[in-house]
């Protein structure tokens, strides 16, 4: 237990109410999920002050700003309150004193960038467990405790949450922790709280300006991870993917804080540049089956060393991934790898769901799934496949749609980039949420349109792109796998490894992988039903 004295003076907050002698046991942000004896942490909302439900908790205490305190001091029976000017800034700080500092007991990794978080932090996480550590993961596809998985909705749980599952960790005798941290979770304070041991930089391309003003602003929430000093200290080392400008620019912004380790995965000798250790892709061969064989070269260290290994999954993205896992696994461990350790071995074998998962039911044709659901994931996914489709004549063809209530300038942007690189696209919908389905696909459309217009122009071909709409996102996947010819690829862009379809407040089931699965066996079926006709 834990006094509101206590907590006060971590945040310098005020106390008010009848205050003396009360303590709390649990800290929760939602009303609802506030135990008995728990401390509210009351925010303000855009429509509601979180303060006006805590009456109806069953919150000892609550923390808020002034505004929430009025709230308080109006009800029939206030409660006692510790007053802050921003209570996201303080509540991951106060919860962390209420769980008792779980996150100084873990030896913990922060994932931050636009893609390849998730891919990465799977990776991390298979090297940790095959090496004989216990392994905490939070993440996009959900939480999971020593492999198995534990309910939680957000990429990054707000910061009570994300406290109060830190502990279950600490309790289940977790050792290391690897956690996705998104741009929303930095801004909102979320990971306010937690020291981080190791954090990374996979890369950053357009998404969520919906949330942030301008790319500038969303690169800076993300240096938020790298810059911090809460909980005592800065990250002892960052990692940094230095392919493009900004990637330079977060591994000079966390050189100041930490020791860095800076990556090439297109490769190149950049040790003079940094000043730093530096890890760069030597040398990648891909097999007919997507397996990628890959070389690295550490340079910056005692000796300059190579590693080779293998990842199962396709893609130039994924070396890159696999890179920024390597080095943050060396990190946390302080053991430098070879290839034949363990954990280097074990990258073999995963496979994350969404993310360039091939499906198989026999087709004479590349089929897979993944999460691209934005214009530098859109680019990154196609020109993989492109470099990996042995027959240049092969055809690509992409489903595309795009979220709603989010950034509306990447949908057009999308679109074009699609046409340009794809034989062809089916504009489909994704999760619309609260918009109008047509509006959406219409703008990915648009931009589609002028993709096939600029490829027509700079390339002296008659090659035709397909381009249409779908609104039906199962009888788009279709529609793609009828269009398909033998040894072309297609891709089902968008929501990777989710399991539903959000449309106008409502959740219907949806999985990218099953209904991709049905129409491939449906094609199989009839062609063998026609073969079978013809030999009659």
């Amino acid at each position: 237990m834990t006094s509101l004295k206590q907590l006060a003076e971590i945040c310098g907050g005020t106390l008010t109410g009848p205050w003396e002698g009360v303590e709390v046991t649990s800290a929760a942000i939602g009303s609802q999920d506030v135990e008995q004896g728990g401390l509210f942490c009351a925010v303000p909302g855009q429509k509601v002050h979180g303060a006006t439900f805590a009456a109806d908790s069953k919150a000892a205490a609550v923390l808020t700003d002034a505004a929430g305190q009025r709230i308080i001091d109006d009800a029939t029976t206030p409660l006692p309150c510790i007053v802050v000017d921003n209570v996201r800034k303080w509540m991951g700080p106060v919860a962390a004193e209420v769980y008792g500092h779980p996150a100084r007991q873990l030896k913990t990794i922060g994932i931050t960038g636009t893609s390849g978080k998730t891919t990465t932090s799977y990776l991390v996480e298979k090297a940790l467990l095959e090496s004989g550590l216990r392994v905490g993961l939070i993440g996009t596809t959900g939480t999971r405790i020593n492999g198995q998985p534990i309910p939680t909705s957000l990429t990054t749980p707000e910061a009570p949450t994300l406290q109060a599952l830190l502990a279950r960790m600490v309790a289940e005798g977790v050792t290391h922790l690897v956690m996705e941290v998104s741009s929303h979770a930095l801004q909102l304070g979320r990971v306010h709280g937690v020291h981080f041991d190791v954090v990374a930089f996979t890369n950053l391309s357009q998404d969520h300006l919906d949330f942030h003003p301008t790319m500038e602003d969303y690169f800076q929430a993300k240096a938020l991870l790298f810059e911090r000093a809460e909980d005592g200290g800065v990250p002892g080392t960052a990692v940094v993917c230095c392919e493009d400008e900004w990637g330079e620019r977060m591994r000079a912004i966390a050189a100041k804080y930490s020791s860095t380790v800076a990556l090439y995965p297109q490769g190149g000798n950049h040790e003079a540049e940094t000043g730093s250790p530096v890890w760069s892709i030597a040398s990648a061969e891909v097999a007919p089956n997507g397996r990628q064989h890959i070389r690295l070269s550490i340079a910056g260290g005692s000796e300059p060393r190579e590693l080779d290994y293998s990842i199962g999954m396709a893609g130039s993205f994924n070396q890159a991934n696999s890179l920024v896992a390597l080095a943050c696994i060396e990190a946390v461990t302080g053991e430098p790898l070879s290839s034949d350790s363990t954990a280097v071995q074990a990258l073999a074998d995963v496979q994350v769901p969404g993310r360039m998962q091939l499906v198989e039911e026999g087709q004479d044709f590349l089929a897979m799934v993944d999460y691209a659901h934005k214009p530098g994931a859109v680019q990154a996914v196609l020109g993989s496949l492109h470099d990996y489709l042995p027959d240049p004549a092969a055809r690509i063809g992409i489903v595309l749609g795009a979220g709603g209530n989010r950034d509306h300038d990447k949908r057009a942007i999308m679109g074009r980039i699609a046409a340009e690189l794809a034989d062809a696209v089916f504009v489909t919908d994704d999760n619309p949420r609260d918009e109008e389905p047509s509006v959406i696909r219409e703008a990915i459309y648009a931009g589609a349109r002028e993709g096939v217009q600029k490829k027509e122009q700079e390339q002296s071909t008659n090659a035709e792109t397909v381009c249409e709409i779908v609104p039906d996102r199962a009888e788009a996947i279709a529609a793609a796998v009828t269009w398909a010819r033998p040894g072309d690829a297609v891709v089902v862009a968008g929501k990777g490894h989710e399991k539903g379809q959000l449309v106008a407040g409502k959740m219907h089931p949806f999985d990218d992988v099953e209904e991709l699965a049905t129409a491939l066996k449906n094609r199989v079926r009839q062609e063998r039903e026609a073969d079978n006709g013809e030999g009659r």
